[in-house]
């Protein structure tokens, strides 16, 4: 299944091509790199960072220690490559995303161990809009599927309720616009067990939303 969703992040070529031109040492195509990215970074860090500690931070703030952190471990990454380049600084801005959410909400003295530290981005934006339109379904309740925005509600209330990894595979799919193999990369799974967690997760998806009433379904089923 392929989601029709266009990236955030930059076109893979000049990316590549920017690459080898760092790798020879020019410093300008090393600012040029990291500067392409930055947009890119700045979209994750306000789709995937805790919507109570965006109203805590500058997200400004959080992209420029990312881009700060990725300027400082760049010859290392140029040396031994051992991912595709935006899925490295992904892995950076998670890390600083994750690392903002327990810093502000731990010194907001808040129980994290019955919070989910991330969420499904809120306000029915395209992405959710793209995806009520993929989950649309003959099966849907009537009145889950009265309006788009009210479907979108639906659909975010639902991706909450999920378990940490079906909710982190939906939100990579379908929100950073992830290919599967992107996303077996940046999970450090092989493609087929991705696609199976992928496809797993929408089932999952697909039972809340029919039955909105039903228990967050638990994550008992063994890793492919």
């Amino acid at each position: 299944m392929t989601d029709s969703g266009k990236s955030i992040w930059p076109n893979g070529d000049q990316t590549n091509t920017l690459l080898v031109a760092a790798r020879s040492g020019d410093q300008q195509a090393v600012s040029q790199l990291l500067e392409k990215h930055r947009g890119a970074v700045r979209r994750l860090v306000e789709l995937r960072l805790d919507r109570k500690v965006q109203r805590r931070v500058d997200v400004s703030d959080v992209v420029q220690e990312v881009m700060f952190e990725a300027s400082g471990r760049l010859d290392r990454y140029l040396q031994d490559p051992a991912m595709a380049f935006h899925l490295w600084i992904r892995q950076i801005a998670w890390d600083r995303i994750i690392d903002t959410y327990r810093r502000h909400r731990v010194s907001a003295k808040r129980n994290m161990d019955r919070e989910q530290p991330i969420s499904a981005p809120q306000g029915a934006d395209q992405s959710t809009l793209d995806f009520v339109a993929h989950l649309r379904d003959p099966a849907l309740t009537p009145a889950a599927a009265a309006t788009q925005a009210e479907m979108a509600r639906c659909v975010e209330a639902a991706i909450d309720r999920l378990p940490e990894q079906d909710r982190e595979v939906i939100l990579m799919r379908h929100y950073e616009h992830l290919s599967n193999l992107e996303i077996a990369e940046a999970l450090g799974l092989n493609p087929p067990a991705a696609s199976m967690r992928y496809l797993r997760a929408l089932r999952r998806l697909r039972q809340l939303l029919a039955d909105p009433a039903a228990d967050s379904i638990a994550d008992n089923e063994s890793e492919a």
